[in-house]
């Protein structure tokens, strides 16, 4: 059955198909970077970071999780020839304060006891703070044995209301 949102991406992907001319892009990314970034929708990573199609892997996911996204990082790294982390968390972010207690609290109440027990062993990686979040990945990106001393990783914070980053030391 189609939906308002399954006719617009046919109809979308219509259009830029028509004048789609980047099928010669190699899959590893030309700039050997990849981010790691908050699946929020107000973050525009191609437009905010300066991306253009085929210059870095954007791997996104709620609260931009370092954790969340490892496997696709050695991927990235071990595969496909990046040399550069960016851990972009950003400000709003609805993952601080939120604790797997309460991320279970609202399955169950919107899906039931059985879909909380499916979901017991599920990590969250809720935020205290964006600033202790990106340091907090950061540090942790670097202890990973699959993540070679060699790989450049840095924290930032992306500010949803500026649209500026600054980085995290």
């Amino acid at each position: 059955m189609a939906t308002p949102n399954t006719e617009n991406l046919v109809k979308k992907n219509e259009e830029y198909a028509s004048s789609f001319d980047q099928g010669h892009l190699k899959a590893p990314p030309a700039k050997k970077y990849a981010i790691v970034t908050c699946m929020d929708a107000r973050i525009h990573a191609p437009q905010a970071f300066g991306l253009a199609l085929g210059d870095a892997h954007i791997i996104r996911n709620a609260g931009g999780s370092a954790r969340d996204a490892y496997r696709s990082l050695v991927v990235s790294q071990q595969m496909l020839g990046t040399t550069e982390v960016l851990v972009i968390k950003h400000t709003k972010c609805g993952m601080v304060g939120l604790t797997n207690d309460a991320a279970l609290g609202v399955i169950e109440k919107n899906c039931g006891a059985d879909a909380k027990k499916e979901c017991e062993g599920m990590e969250f990686h809720g935020i205290g703070h964006e600033e202790d979040g990106v340091r907090d990945d950061v540090k942790w990106l670097k202890s990973q044995k699959a993540i070679p001393d060699s790989i450049t990783i840095t924290g930032w914070i992306y500010d949803v209301e500026t649209g500026k980053v600054r980085e995290v030391k």
